[in-house]
């Protein structure tokens, strides 16, 4: 299989990945780069200097990077960003006077300033063609509208999550992974929308991280219910941790239920008939 050489950059702290071919140049991890996308000039940060894709997972056309970014054009994004700031006020008047239900979340110029693009949140389409030529009569150059949606919302704008730390989704997080209310349940979680939730109101992406190793034990450790031969003789499976294998049995004739750690007992158990 044909391998190529790619490096991955990323738009925006915490962005989606994209792979362009580095061509004869060498670049380094946090690297700032010239790339082309959609016909505009963007500054990206390198993220992955150095990978090998097969053809079949390369990107169509992938592009080459075209030089590590100058210290003029550094400064040029710099200047690029605190007048974004400025046109996302005029911006937020702008759309108060034309009663659009909608919510500006950030703009940003492409290096080159030959465009400006708006991201924006609502509930359903919005008709801003009037918006869209008082803001190019403001800002004298093309305007690009772009909505989201409430996850990514959140991953712009950051957060403290309900563990005390930054949003994964806006420190580390490149892509959003699927999460479904089955996680919870499978890490015996409460099922109170309050308690599951981030700040985007969508289940909270950490729901994923040890998914997979819950699953293993579910597989692996008896159920609720299931009735067990132990060292001590036979019961019903009362409680369970799964992350360290620890199950609760209540042993015939004993009213208190006895902890038995996985390796102990597994030898002895035999799955019997589900008592719900």
């Amino acid at each position: 299989m044909e391998m190529v050489e790619v490096v991955g950059v990323r738009y925006k702290e915490a962005g989606h990945i994209y792979y362009f071919k580095p061509g004869n140049s060498t670049y380094e991890y946090n690297d700032k780069v010239i790339v082309e996308s959609q016909k505009n000039l963007h500054i990206a940060t390198v993220a992955i200097p150095k990978a090998e894709l097969s053809l079949e997972e390369l990107p169509d056309q992938a592009s080459l990077i075209l030089r590590k970014a100058t210290e003029e054009e550094l400064e040029k994004n710099r200047k690029n960003k605190l007048d974004a700031k400025k046109a996302l006020v005029i911006a937020k008047e702008k759309v108060a006077k034309h009663q659009l239900e909608m919510k500006l979340i950030k703009v940003e110029y492409t290096l080159d300033r030959s465009k400006l693009i708006f991201t924006f949140t609502a509930d359903g389409r919005i008709d801003f063609r009037e918006l869209v030529k008082d803001l190019a009569s403001v800002f004298r150059t093309r305007i690009e509208l772009q909505q989201i949606g409430v996850r990514d919302e959140t991953k712009l704008i950051g957060g403290m999550g309900p563990c005390g730390r930054p949003l994964c989704c806006a420190s580390f997080l490149g892509d959003f992974v699927p999460v479904s209310i089955k996680m919870a349940k499978n890490q015996g979680l409460s099922l109170n929308p309050t308690k599951i939730s981030g700040l985007c109101g969508r289940l909270m992406c950490c729901l994923q991280y040890e998914n997979e190793e819950y699953e293993l034990a579910k597989r692996t450790l008896p159920d609720f219910g299931t009735m067990v031969d132990t060292p001590d003789g036979r019961g019903k499976v009362v409680g369970l941790n799964l992350l360290n294998r620890l199950i609760n049995v209540r042993l015939t004739g004993r009213e208190n239920p006895v902890e038995y750690e996985w390796d102990e007992l597994k030898n002895f158990i035999q799955v019997g008939e589900i008592n719900g």
